[in-house]
């Protein structure tokens, strides 16, 4: 599933079609594309893992899911789940959820979760978390109404980096490490858009599908954890459970 960085550098690849009107429309999607048809997208965004083409009265939302992904001006051997087809070019989606919304985007939205956004507001993310205490911090890290755009790349690399175990209870962290989770959240998300444009994400990862703890050089842990069973890789010496 595509996080939060992989969506903002999407809408950066799709500046072009700014401006520009929808001349065909087709794909497997049920959605009714003859709506698409002849209107002039006003705008691209992204909110968390959700990419938007914005109308004058309404939004396409693209959710990519588990295993959805694109081509920009570029053909894959799949039928797409909607293409739209420009002057200068085209868009192709594939195996995605699409969807309409109507009206205002910020009556739909709260950009202040969004962990990309330049509206992120660390403050509102620390008062949600305060009030689950018992929520455990990869589950937090994967609540889109907290961290939306967070995945599981980012949860596993983000625990590994401020040296906590999957397992340990939001309720029970110093302030310190709470602060620090918050914020390093966001600043990996950052990295890992750099990173991702320098088609060099994997080489940085340093827990993510990896076997060996570079910092103690024992076998990381591989378990599916949380309330969605997520892949989790964790080092059970470095890693501090706060329990």
């Amino acid at each position: 599933m595509p996080e939060g960085p992989s969506i903002v550098i999407l809408k950066e690849q799709v500046q072009p079609f700014k401006g520009c009107k929808i001349v065909q429309v087709s794909g497997n999607s049920k959605i009714d594309q003859e709506r698409l048809l002849n209107q002039k997208i006003i705008d691209f965004k992204s909110w968390g893992k959700h990419f938007l083409i914005c109308f004058k009265d309404f939004t396409l939302r693209v959710h990519f899911m588990l295993f959805g992904s694109y081509r920009i001006n570029e053909e894959k051997d799949a039928t797409s789940r909607l293409s739209l087809v420009f002057k200068n070019g085209y868009i192709n989606l594939y195996t995605c959820s699409v969807k309409f919304i109507e009206g205002d985007l910020d009556e739909t939205y709260d950009w202040k979760v969004d962990i990309m956004s330049d509206a992120w507001d660390a403050a509102a993310a620390k008062k949600k978390l305060k009030s689950k205490p018992d929520m455990l911090a990869c589950d937090a890290l994967l609540d889109q109404a907290i961290f939306a755009g967070s995945g599981n790349i980012i949860k596993n690399e983000v625990l590994f980096r401020i040296k906590m175990h999957p397992l340990s209870v939001i309720g029970k962290l110093p302030t310190r490490q709470l602060n620090l989770l918050i914020k390093e959240t966001r600043n990996y998300a950052f990295d890992f858009l750099e990173w991702k444009k320098k088609f060099e994400l994997k080489k940085h990862w340093l827990a993510h599908t990896k076997k060996i703890c570079p910092r103690c050089n024992i076998p990381f842990i591989k378990e599916y954890l949380g309330k969605h069973h997520r892949r989790t890789f964790y080092c059970t010496n470095c890693q501090l459970l706060y329990e």
